[in-house]
């Protein structure tokens, strides 16, 4: 099976290595029919310590590498 990509925006940087990225999607209200935005954070690896709150970057689905961290920062830019 194929790895996910997500790219979404930096909203944490605190830890050491790892970024928390806010992805969003959206959808149609199955009643209404109005587009929603939903939002999910993921904990993503970041080696060189690199990216900033308020980065775009794109991430990808790993194996576990911390209790929370399964995805990778790829790629980003400020």
């Amino acid at each position: 099976m194929p790895r996910r990509v997500l790219t979404g925006v930096v909203v944490g940087d605190k830890n050491d290595k790892t970024v928390v990225v806010r992805v969003e999607r959206s959808l149609v209200h199955p009643l209404y029919g109005k587009r929603i935005r939903r939002y999910s954070k993921y904990h993503a690896h970041d080696e060189q310590n690199a990216f900033k709150t308020g980065d775009k970057v794109s991430i990808l689905e790993s194996r576990p590498l911390s209790k929370l961290k399964r995805w990778v920062v790829v790629e980003g830019r400020a």
